[in-house]
């Protein structure tokens, strides 16, 4: 029962079923598909010198890693780990593995803090503590039943200035939501940060993803400029996740988070989308508070720890 560490294959079908299937039985609150996985692993920002690792027992995917450098946050050294185990298979040295390859990896690119999130469990919480970690913060994973949820109907006008559109309408020209998305961003309550410099870098990564649904996405428009989001993605199954939410500095607060919000729901339940999934930093409260609106459950909590390397 030898557990074997390595580096997932992009261009292995297995492989890529193989995480997805340890990743949805871990973590079912986030989306992931093959193409997904393979999209991250070929298009992630070279300096983030990411990898995902997988942990082998007798042949079978039991367990993920994902790790790299915060290429984009404000101050260097910050690298960063994620691992999961199929609950089927704790407690058999898979995640140990993976954690120390994953830092030893890191450690060797001179990366000087260690940041990993784990969920909010008694077993989970005690072993980032013997493993040299210390709580940093924590967020929600939220859930809305779309087949029964009482969303709010569409306005029959918008303010003076205002209109919907759809991210689709963005694309011949996506940079507008580009110059949205990085100062809604960089506002996110966070321990890392990031700060979004290099649009190419930008369209590779996000616009470009498999799981953007364009279609879905909405975008309030103020006075024809991009004031506020709500960012869409979907696995073709069903489910519909929340990617982002924000709005410009000089719009917060006159509600076009909500409506874009709001419309964006309506948009993924007229397509079929069943369940809508996402999540927000407990230090979030205007979004905690949209979403309690929404009628949105929180469905589980994670925190992050942070270790200091010495």
């Amino acid at each position: 029962m030898t557990i074997t560490v390595r580096d997932l294959r992009p261009d292995a079908p297995a492989d890529l079923e193989g995480f997805c299937r340890v990743r949805d039985a871990a973590l079912p609150f986030l989306l992931f598909t093959p193409a997904s996985v393979a999209h991250e692993i070929t298009h992630t920002h070279p300096d983030a010198r990411a990898r995902k690792l997988v942990a082998e027992q007798d042949g079978v995917i039991v367990g993920t890693a994902q790790l790299g450098l915060a290429h984009d946050a404000p101050e260097p050294g910050k690298g960063f780990l994620n691992v999961y185990v199929d609950p089927a298979h704790e407690g058999k040295g898979a995640g140990t593995a993976l954690r120390k390859a994953a830092e030893e990896y890191l450690t060797g690119l001179g990366a000087t803090h260690l940041y990993a999130w784990t969920l909010d469990a008694p077993r989970n919480r005690a072993y980032a503590q013997r493993a040299g970690y210390r709580a940093s913060r924590s967020a929600h994973f939220l859930r809305l039943d779309l087949t029964t949820a009482s969303l709010a109907p569409l306005p029959e006008r918008l303010p003076p200035g205002v209109e919907l559109r759809t991210g689709a309408d963005f694309a011949a020209d996506p940079r507008p939501l580009f110059v949205l998305d990085t100062e809604v961003t960089a506002d996110e309550p966070s321990d890392v940060g990031a700060e979004f410099t290099d649009y190419e870098a930008w369209v590779a990564e996000n616009w470009r993803h498999p799981l953007l649904d364009l279609d879905l996405t909405v975008v309030a428009v103020v006075d024809g400029q991009p004031a506020a989001f709500s960012v869409a993605h979907t696995d073709g199954a069903g489910r519909y996740h929340t990617a982002m939410t924000g709005t410009a500095r000089a719009h917060r607060g006159k509600g076009l988070a909500k409506l874009a919000k709001n419309a964006s729901l309506h948009r993924a339940r007229a397509a079929g989308c069943t369940v809508a999934l996402t999540g927000n930093d407990t230090d979030n409260g205007p979004m905690l508070a949209i979403n309690k609106w929404f009628g949105y459950e929180i469905c589980a909590t994670e925190v992050r720890y942070v270790r200091d390397v010495a």
